[in-house]
């Protein structure tokens, strides 16, 4: 009776894990908007420094936590953690200039689709099927954003919002492709992710304007937060489905709004209030229910 309970206790142990994994991994990614905010730079230099600092942490981290070290966890993982760098590094370069070219609440609204994307590409790929408890929360948590933006949608501008659903594919994509690759070191990935970004901004930063202050910020950003925050929703993906972790991240949108409260006094309004509720109780409610099953 024990050793049959033995493999039970072990996938609601490792459930649990990808669950609390996904969740933090977010509400440290929903400080990105708080340091972006205080930085005081434009946005070709916050990500600059953000991908440089990203590469200095997570060499760091990775040479003290793998006793393979940076060198040999690169050469023994290959080419799927470059790729997934590379898929990270799309992600985030189509959200900045999507931000640019529409309103930000068009961009918001194609980023809702990342769950069922997640789900389609995970089906497609991995033979991965979502339960209807996942389904029902990925439906309300749309259903919240689009209350959300719905007193706020702009014109469409078509250049903007196809970046927005690249960078929701690129994500997507990179979600599915980590499921698929467990063993893939996740600080590696962050780590070729930020060399990427550090690379490409470099000629287009204007290093020289930097301000002492910015330094701190985005070092505080680029060496703590951000990059450990991708680092947990990556390994999150290693115990549950990548469309459940696609789905919990969808958190960041209240926690971001609630900093924006209490350190920028400002007062969302009514829609953000009430779609945001719908989004924290969805999410809030299938935690509650897939842990205490576990």
């Amino acid at each position: 009776m024990t050793t049959i309970a033995l493999p039970k206790i072990a996938a609601a142990e490792a459930r649990t894990k990808g669950i609390l994994s996904a969740l933090v991994g977010t509400l440290l990614i929903s400080f990105d908007s708080v340091f972006v905010r205080l930085s005081g730079t434009d946005g070709v230099n916050t990500v600059f420094l953000f991908g440089l600092f990203t590469v200095i942490s997570m060499s760091v981290m990775l040479q003290i936590s793998d006793q393979r070290g940076v060198v040999g966890t690169l050469k023994e993982d290959g080419w799927p953690v470059v790729i997934s760098g590379l898929l990270m590094f799309d992600s985030a370069c189509c959200f900045i200039l999507s931000i640019k070219f529409t309103a930000v609440a068009n961009t918001v609204i194609i980023m809702a689709s990342r769950p069922v994307l997640t789900a389609i590409f995970s089906w497609l790929f991995l033979k991965e099927t979502a339960d209807k408890s996942l389904w029902l929360a990925i439906i309300m948590v749309v259903g919240g954003i689009a209350v959300v933006i719905s007193g706020s949608l702009e014109s469409v501008n078509l250049f903007g919002d196809s970046l927005a659903l690249l960078c929701v594919i690129f994500l997507a994509l990179n979600g599915t492709y980590q499921r698929h690759y467990t063993k893939m070191s996740r600080i590696a990935v962050v780590g070729i992710a930020g060399v990427w970004l550090a690379a490409v901004l470099l000629p287009f930063a204007d290093v020289a304007s930097l301000t002492p202050g910015t330094w701190l910020i985005m070092a505080a950003m680029g060496l703590l937060s951000a990059p450990f925050g991708r680092v947990l929703t990556g390994v999150s993906t290693r115990y549950i489905l990548a469309a459940e972790a696609a789905m919990i991240s969808m958190s960041m949108s209240v926690f971001s709004t609630s900093w924006a409260f209490l350190l920028f006094n400002e007062i969302p309004p009514a829609a953000t209030l009430a779609g945001g509720s719908l989004i924290l109780g969805a999410i809030s409610s299938y935690i509650f229910l897939k842990l205490r099953r576990a």
